[in-house]
């Protein structure tokens, strides 16, 4: 297979630039709703010019969904067997909490996506999300099995865990709006409640 070239510092900084300002209009505009037009204009460059990184809107997306899931994986694959299982799983709904709080946007657009069928998903990727889930069940259950946390699905502890923390990037204006006038952090004071929530709920019997 032949190497591909490696872009230049000037080519990954335009890059950078398309994809920062299509996460903008994406996560306020969905995929259906953003066109080329506006991405040029936020990234301040010209339609031709972005062309030329990007030959069309779906490979832009295409991109952003990449790096989203990318980044959503890292804290997922450090659960490991190593260590107390509560303390694994704190340390995830933390981490997930801090991705709400640093990727409002991605997350926005992620779920957008999941809304609308997930079709723009790479294969690949998707595949590579279902191994690494499957992983961390097997895991889990083994836990389960050991009576080191309460007999739960698995899965739907994923599925909550990602609920609950993903809730605080995806409905940021409506947990703005209910808590204006607190003078807290909503994303520690919430990762601290869904630390309780959690780790209660799972005490082995």
């Amino acid at each position: 297979m032949v190497a591909k070239p490696k872009r230049t510092r000037i080519q990954r900084e335009k890059r950078e630039i398309i994809l920062n300002a299509a996460l903008q209009v994406f996560s306020e505009n969905g995929f259906r709703g953003t066109t080329l037009d506006q991405i040029a204009e936020v990234a301040g460059l010209s339609k031709p010019n972005m062309l030329y990184y990007f030959p069309n809107k779906e490979e832009i997306y295409a991109s952003l969904l990449h790096d989203i899931l990318e980044i959503w994986f890292v804290p997922l694959e450090e659960i490991s067997e190593d260590g107390d299982p509560l303390d694994q799983l704190r340390a995830y709904i933390h981490a997930k909490m801090e991705m709400s709080r640093k990727y409002p946007m991605q997350s926005r657009l992620f779920a957008n996506e999941i809304l609308h069928g997930a079709g723009r998903i790479d294969q690949d990727i998707a595949e590579e999300l279902n191994q690494i889930v499957e992983v961390k069940v097997k895991i889990i259950q083994r836990w389960i099995d050991n009576h080191k946390i309460a007999k739960v699905d698995p899965y739907h502890l994923l599925f909550a865990i990602w609920a609950t923390t993903q809730h605080y990037a995806d409905f940021a204006v409506q947990i703005d709006t209910v808590l204006q006038g607190r003078d807290d952090d909503p994303i520690a004071t919430g990762a601290d409640f869904l630390e309780t929530l959690f780790t209660r709920g799972l005490l082995p019997d």
